[in-house]
């Protein structure tokens, strides 16, 4: 093993020594995300200088909800907890040398282009091994994009001291019932994916998961990002 991997696999054991891990898993619509970045994408690269992928709307998203479930953004120390005041978000990046998690710094204050930009920057410069220490510590949740690889949804390790981790599996479309504008149940295709939350539960229970994803769905299939692409 390359020393870094060793560094991941000691981290891995250890998290698993360590939390009491479980994952819940949601399904969430993102059709209107999804038509908005296509209709959107082109005039964003223009206006901001970096590309629009997914990514930031699930991150933005997740980031809002972290201010209303303080568990899933905090740290455990035996039987202290310590609940953060800010939203360090670690993205998971698969460079060839293994996987790293730089740290978006504050992005509870970022807007999403704000987001965009340090999600493709960072990625870049962590593929290229051009990030610095500081900017690979202090995340306080973290977000692995499984879905890049075409997976549906896994159960992500949780990125220790951390409580909490969301996965976001890989965008499909599906025929999914849904209501008419008669009222009525119809059928019609969908842009579907499912996140995944593991969390640590010492503190997080299944009932603290749920309401957390619920209201991070709730925030994609509502769609409503205009504002936040400063377009």
């Amino acid at each position: 093993m390359s020393r870094l991997r060793q560094t991941i696999a000691r981290r891995m054991v250890e998290s698993l020594q360590t939390a009491a891990q479980l994952t819940t898993v949601i399904e969430v619509d993102v059709t209107r995300v999804a038509a908005l970045r296509a209709r959107s994408k082109d005039a964003f690269a223009a206006a901001h200088g970096t590309r629009l992928t997914f990514l930031p709307f699930f991150v933005k998203a997740a980031t809002e909800a972290l201010r209303y479930h303080p568990k899933i953004n905090a740290t455990i120390d035996g039987a202290q907890v310590t609940y953060f005041d800010h939203e360090h978000i670690g993205i998971a990046v698969d460079t060839p040398r293994g996987l790293l998690v730089p740290v978006i710094k504050d992005a509870g204050a970022k807007t999403l282009a704000g987001i965009a930009e340090s999600i493709n920057d960072l990625a870049a410069r962590t593929r290229e091994s051009k990030v610095g220490p500081d900017e690979l510590s202090g995340s306080t949740f973290t977000i692995t994009n499984t879905g890049s690889g075409g997976a549906l949804f896994d159960t992500p390790v949780l990125n220790m001291p951390e409580t909490a981790i969301m996965g976001v599996g890989t965008i499909v479309k599906r025929p999914m019932v849904v209501k008419g504008a008669d009222g009525a149940d119809a059928i019609a295709i969908r842009s579907m994916v499912y996140l995944s939350l593991s969390y640590d539960h010492r503190l997080v229970d299944g009932a603290d998961a749920s309401r957390y994803l619920m209201d991070v769905k709730r925030r994609l299939e509502e769609g409503d990002f205009e504002a936040d692409l400063a377009l």
